[in-house]
């Protein structure tokens, strides 16, 4: 009885862990293959307009930054407008101080960004803009972001997500760790993804959409992770995001625990409801043949890293010896995806030493499960993150 009930907790342990595995597996290894997901040299479509939508709710320290920044990559076919969302501070007037076209938007009863969104995509397509963009209002973009955008669309793509990552202000070894994982999920799995033909998915920061796209699939996505939901709304409708590496949309690292706690476990507790919505739809269109949402579906139903090392750990430690093997070989793809994270960003040697604090992360991160689980039920309210009050 007792070895039947190791083999049983072994299998359910070896389950849940091993969509992770198999993703990590998968975007890993793509790091291995010739990387060709520069789209281009084309010359950028001739008259195209390009409307870049910033939803802002209560933003007023930074999205004066962010329009700044937009201007500097912009040419003078496209339209920056922020939508000042809700919006209960001076976010409007800095806005408009820094150039951007302001789009106040007070309705309380649509709370979340996908409403704001929404609500900046009918302006800019009744404006007549050929494509949108989303680019956060605590984000900057690099000089070469729009003209790589309008380059990569003239050559064929449809949807793109740009390089999108969370950077420190600060020395702190758990933000900085924070900021690794983040590294993991934002930019080697599109990477990985985009090698292997995959489509690259959306993040919620720094993607853009054709026009035709938009007017066939709707933004109607209303969880807090609307952008996992619209994603999978495009690869099955078959559409295929393309990843642009070259152009970077960066935001500060929350530097607060709290702002940081609050923001994981309302995406992490997103993902989580999202999964137990979509997955089975997903699974039922696998077999029916489409066998390349294989990667969609292992990417949705996949533990967070943490939880995942986590599981790993209690299989290692259970006297089962098919489980000790998979736990040490699921271990060491967690490590290389790990490592190629680091390598992707700076001071690898640096990020390196912060890998001693990996346990004291995922007892952080096991501490936020009431926050997840509350998340997981929860509307797609708009909650900022709150950050220190300084530029």
């Amino acid at each position: 009885m007792t070895h039947l009930l190791l083999t049983l907790t072994g299998a359910v342990l070896a389950v849940i862990s091993l969509p992770l595995v198999l993703e990590l597996l998968l975007v890993t290894a793509a790091q291995l293959l010739p990387f060709k997901a520069r789209i281009g040299p084309v010359a950028a479509l001739p008259d195209f307009a390009l409307a870049i939508i910033v939803p802002a709710h209560n933003e007023e320290l930074l999205v004066a930054r962010s329009v700044r920044s937009l201007h500097a990559s912009a040419n003078p076919n496209v339209r920056i407008f922020v939508v000042a969302h809700n919006s209960t501070d001076a976010t409007a007037a800095r806005a408009q101080e820094a150039g951007a076209e302001v789009l106040v938007y007070d309705d309380p009863t649509a709370r979340g960004k996908v409403f704001a969104l929404r609500y900046g995509f009918r302006h800019a397509l009744d404006a007549g803009a050929d494509a949108v963009m989303v680019v956060d209002a605590d984000s900057i973009v690099s000089a070469n972001t729009i003209a790589v955008v309008e380059q990569a669309f003239a050559a064929g793509a449809r949807v793109l997500q740009c390089r999108y990552e969370m950077v420190s202000t600060t020395e702190k070894s758990s933000t900085r760790l924070s900021a690794l994982a983040f590294r993991g999920f934002n930019v080697i799995r599109p990477q990985g993804r985009e090698r292997l033909g995959f489509s690259a998915g959306i993040l919620g920061n720094g993607f853009a959409i054709l026009r035709p796209v938009l007017e066939a699939i709707p933004y109607d996505a209303f969880s807090v992770v609307e952008d996992l939901e619209y994603h999978l709304h495009l690869v099955m409708a078959g559409e295929r995001v393309r990843y642009l590496d070259e152009a970077l949309i960066s935001a500060d690292f929350p530097e607060s625990r709290a702002g940081e706690a609050v923001q994981r476990s309302r995406w992490e507790g997103g993902r989580l409801l999202t999964a137990r919505t979509w997955a089975l739809p997903i699974v039922a269109k696998v077999l029916r043949g489409r066998l390349r949402l294989l990667e969609p579906l292992c990417d949705l139903t996949g533990l967070p890293l943490a939880y995942g090392v986590f599981t790993l750990l209690i299989a290692l430690l259970l006297p089962l010896g098919w489980l000790r093997w998979y736990a040490v070989v699921s271990l060491a793809i967690v490590l290389a995806h790990v490592l190629a994270a680091a390598w992707a960003g700076p001071d690898f040697l640096g990020t390196m030493k912060l890998l001693v604090l990996a346990p004291y992360y995922i007892l952080r991160k096991l501490a936020m499960i009431p926050g997840v689980l509350r998340g997981s039920s929860a509307k797609a309210d708009w909650v900022r993150t709150e950050r220190d009050n300084t530029l």
